[in-house]
């Protein structure tokens, strides 16, 4: 599979990044776009085989997957020009821009993939968003596999885009402003700010372990196993749910759709 990555920025480089660690495709075969240099400069000293280039039709012409990681205002007129074609499969991660909206800069019967990774893709710990028109099955299987080697994927329906990029781009924020309350409350206890956030880290990433890895779990049956009658942790549990937690986490994805 030859990939074409075209914008080399914060997103466009973690891609490039996460595929050429992994096993989807190999480095020779990817080839990052960009009109300056300094950034595909520190590509190529990262991942020497990666190919690079300043012309986004070269990069594109031969390419399987073309992945298109540019702002969203500059997408048609960076796509109009690569005449994209089938069996060739475009992949957008312009966040808004719909299925319609990118048919019209490309042969309108194409494989088309939207994509919407989060933050945590640059460290290969993405929750990603796929939605797919005109895809087969085999297509389908074929782009989560790419992208869960940068995280995690999961394939919606375009509708649902809103509401799964509040809990997962929006939802990362908020998971860390948890994090950050809970350093501040280890600080007011005698703990340093940056033990207070390892131990408080890990503690998550725990707690997301629990969940990814237990197919029959459930939030509320991990949290049974660590609240004993009388115990510390349901006193703590039962004053989140006085100060109000759990509205405020719904009321804060609702005002993020």
């Amino acid at each position: 599979m030859k990939v074409a990555i075209i914008g080399a920025g914060n997103m466009g480089g973690a891609i490039a990044r996460g595929l050429a660690q992994g096993h989807y495709t190999e480095g020779y075969e990817i080839t990052v776009s960009n009109p300056s240099n300094k950034k595909l400069e520190k590509l190529k000293t990262e991942y020497p085989n990666i190919h690079t280039t300043n012309n986004n039709k070269e990069a594109a012409t031969d390419a399987d997957i073309v992945i298109v990681a540019v702002k969203p205002y500059k997408v048609a007129e960076v796509l109009k020009p690569l005449r994209l074609r089938q069996p060739q499969i475009l992949v957008s991660v312009a966040a808004g821009l719909t299925f319609e909206e990118l048919a019209h800069s490309v042969d309108p019967e194409m494989t088309i993939f939207r994509v919407i990774p989060n933050t945590a893709i640059s460290e290969r710990a993405s929750m990603t968003l796929v939605a797919a028109r005109n895809a087969s099955d085999q297509q389908k299987e074929n782009i989560l596999n790419m992208f869960n080697e940068m995280g995690r994927s999961i394939l919606i329906e375009e509708k649902q885009f809103a509401a799964a990029t509040s809990l997962t781009s929006c939802g990362i924020a908020y998971v860390l402003k948890y994090v950050q309350a809970a350093m501040q409350a280890g600080v007011e206890l005698g703990i340093s700010p940056n033990v207070a956030m390892q131990m408080v880290a890990q503690t998550m990433e725990g707690a997301a372990q629990l969940l990814l890895n237990n197919e029959h779990t459930h939030p509320a049956l991990e949290i049974e196993k660590v609240t004993t009658p009388g115990g510390i942790t349901i006193k703590g549990v039962n004053s989140l749910e006085a100060d109000g937690f759990t509205a405020a986490v719904i009321n804060a994805i609702k005002a993020s759709l």
